[in-house]
């Protein structure tokens, strides 16, 4: 690190030359970059997904997408469903529709003013795949509302945006920025607030350039683009926030500028490897889940740890280096970054560690509780609702008798000479309210039928489930299942079939890391059993908050998704376990610092328990502050990032800024002082065999050798 720092003082110049081409050219092709995301969810190697794919292709559309419903209202409504649905396929060429009238499809005749229309326009890439069939079927639908009897498009789809078109990136990340920018600003009460924000700035331009490189190798979500702006937002001005601070402390102690500058790369600047490393390590987790769209989300994640590291290692301390005093203006005192509520927290948490301990973990088990009632799948239809037009008329129809599973069909491809024998097959399984075997153009191709097999129950509720299991199990000739319920299915399998290895594979590689960090053995045992409850108490909130409604409609305005997003988990697993863990690598470096710091002050004198006391104190006193207002920044992020129309990203958003909320509040504020307090000298030591694996000398003699001094 002092090799590091040398050379970036002598060329700072340079350096900040450097990252202003970065952060130029990073603005300038931002546009492409998002224009060559993609938005497909491939299962490589799942049934239900290559049968999807083969319905896309053959039949130009549905498999991979839901359709469109057109819902009519009003008098002689199931009569005027046909006259719609011809009007759709002239205005739409290519266009599938069922109508109540075709044989098998009654249930759409919802009552005498009310039927629906299904409708599987040809789908087109991007993040709307109706966005070119849309426009037609509103005109449609307009054309058709007459009379007092109105057409309504609907379908999951639309109900999924949330009844709204997304405000864009930038609006999010404004957002973000204006709560990142109150919190800066009550920590330095100066122009060093601006400094982490310009830092953060240069880090997401910087993942994105590097992003549109890696979109030339692979394909990359469009999810990828909020995380590397919002959580690069929050992570790239920890690190520097973490640098700024201790450089600030130092220079109020009356140490030389480019010394305090060396220091804090000293100290504070390793605890960011350290950090980065371990949220890099997380992200890797989902390199290896066998679904592209997830391994995209961890690849394009790995660069936001990595981008803001070398820009706080480089870009802050050159700036330090150069303007850091002049940014201090307004502020005539020196800076008092220890803080006495943080020290009185310390102190009465350390008076009561075994309380503090038992109650912390109690209320973390209580809030992770729900957990056990844990269902993954897509968003239910009710859970979808809102005050849109769109939603309305649906719901409205749902609770009239259209079965749910109209608006979510399972898709079955069969031999055109066994239609009539599997329609009668799957019509007769229990739980199917209606199976439709169409025999107009678009339906049979190439000696292949289409079939549409829908549920009474919602395809994503218990029912649904074990409705979709028996229909998988008949076995009619080469019928092949597909929709997107059967892909949920496979889905959850392909990302959480092998999850245990990879969680047990990331905890192993942190628990290393931070070994070799912490010079010890039982702290990063303590870190990592702590992660497991903070995470476990984020999903469980995010559960009783989603699944089960508990405050969606006051926060959200929504009702109930009634199941957790699929990927939610396995994605707030790899970001949060890394983000978490920075604030444990803060806090326990700092506290490591002080206890070396009184050992080579003490000496053979030294009293152990009383000195990790105050290292405990000193390190939270010190730290305290610098996480929560850290901790509150990123949360600042991800409320942002829930204001996105899309379901799914509020799941994710809702589950983040849960888990950056518990873990900040009661895992680093309150259970992990007690805890080190608790184990007392045990902290400070590890094995000897553990010591040569990390090629570390044994961690007692090493403290008393090489202690960190407090400059």
């Amino acid at each position: 690190m002092k090799r590091l720092t040398d050379v970036v003082l002598r060329h700072r110049v340079l350096v900040a030359l450097a990252w202003l081409v970065v952060a130029v050219a990073g603005g300038a092709t931002a546009s492409t970059t998002v224009e060559r995301l993609s938005f497909e969810f491939a299962l490589p190697g799942q049934d239900a997904y290559e049968t999807n794919t083969g319905i896309v292709e053959q039949f130009g559309g549905g498999g991979l997408t839901d359709p469109l419903l057109l819902v009519v209202s009003g008098d002689g409504a199931v009569e005027r469903a046909d006259d719609v649905a011809g009007a759709a396929r002239d205005a739409v060429p290519g266009t599938r529709t069922v109508a109540p009238n075709d044989p098998g499809a009654g249930v759409l005749a919802v009552s005498q003013d009310s039927a629906v229309v299904v409708v599987y326009p040809p789908v087109a890439p991007g993040m709307d795949p109706y966005a070119v069939a849309t426009p037609a079927l509103e005109q449609v639908a307009e054309s058709a509302s007459i009379d007092g009897g109105t057409v309504t498009v609907s379908g999951f789809n639309v109900l999924e945006q949330g009844g709204g078109s997304d405000r864009g990136l930038l609006i999010e990340v404004l957002l973000g920025g204006i709560g990142a920018l109150v919190v800066l600003a009550l920590v330095f009460g100066s122009l060093l607030a601006g400094l982490p924000l310009l830092v953060a700035a240069v880090s997401i331009l910087g993942t994105f350039l590097a992003l549109l490189g890696l979109t030339y190798l692979t394909d990359v979500s469009a999810v990828v683009e909020y995380l590397v702006a919002l959580i690069g937002l929050g992570v790239a001005i920890d690190y520097s926030l973490l640098v700024v601070t201790r450089w600030r402390e130092e220079t109020a102690n009356g140490v030389d500028n480019d010394a305090a500058v060396r220091t804090a790369m000293a100290t504070a600047g390793r605890s960011v490897v350290f950090s980065g490393v371990t949220v890099a390590v997380s992200l890797a987790a989902l390199v290896i889940v066998p679904v592209p769209f997830l391994r995209s989300i961890g690849l394009g994640g790995l660069l936001i740890p990595l981008f803001s590291v070398a820009i706080s290692l480089t870009l802050v301390p050159a700036l330090l280096s150069s303007v850091g005093p002049k940014l201090n203006w307004p502020r005539r005192k020196p800076a008092v970054t220890r803080s006495r509520l943080w020290a009185a927290v310390a102190t009465g948490v350390l008076k009561r560690r075994w309380l503090t301990v038992v109650g912390s973990i109690v209320v973390l088990l209580a809030l992770a509780a729900p957990v056990l009632t844990l269902t993954l799948g897509t968003p239910q239809v009710s859970g979808l609702a809102s005050s849109s037009p769109a939603s309305q008329v649906l719901s409205t129809a749902v609770s009239d008798g259209l079965p749910a599973g109209v608006v979510r069909p399972t898709e079955i491809v069969v031999d055109e000479t066994e239609v009539d024998q599997a329609a009668e097959r799957f019509g007769e399984i229990d739980g199917v309210a209606a199976t439709v075997a169409p025999g107009a153009d678009g339906w049979r191709v190439d000696g292949r039928a289409l079939l549409q097999v829908w549920t009474d129950a919602d395809p994503s509720s218990d029912a649904g489930r074990d409705t979709l299991g028996r229909i998988r199990a008949v076995d009619v000739g080469d019928a092949a299942v597909g929709g997107t319920p059967a892909e949920d299915a496979d889905f959850i399998s392909a990302v959480y079939g092998d999850a245990v290895w990879v969680v047990l594979g990331v905890a192993i590689i942190t628990f290393l890391l931070l070994a070799r960090a912490l010079r010890s053995l039982w702290l990063p045992i303590k870190a990592l059993a702590l992660n497991v409850l903070s995470l476990g108490a984020a999903y469980g909130v995010a559960v009783l908050i989603w699944q089960d409604g508990y405050g969606t409609e006051l926060i959200f305005g929504q009702s109930a998704s009634g199941v957790i997003t699929i990927w939610v988990p396995i994605a707030a697993f790899a970001f949060l376990f890394g983000l978490s863990m920075d604030y444990e690598v803060f806090l326990l470096s700092r506290m490591r610092e002080e206890r070396d710091r009184l050992v080579s002050d003490a000496g053979a004198k030294l009293d152990e328990r009383a000195a990790t006391d105050k290292a405990v104190v000193e390190g939270v006193a010190n730290t305290g502050r610098l996480v929560t207002s850290a901790a509150l920044i990123l949360f600042f992020a991800f409320i942002a990032l829930s204001t996105v129309p899309t379901v799914e990203v509020k799941v994710l958003a809702t589950t983040l800024a849960l888990g950056i909320a518990i873990d900040a509040l009661i895992v680093r504020g309150l259970l992990a002082p007690a805890l080190v307090g608790v184990l007392g000298r045990a902290n400070w030591t590890m094995p000897r065999p553990l010591a040569r694996v990390l090629f570390l000398r044994d961690a007692e003699s090493d403290t008393n050798r090489q202690a960190t001094p407090r400059a």
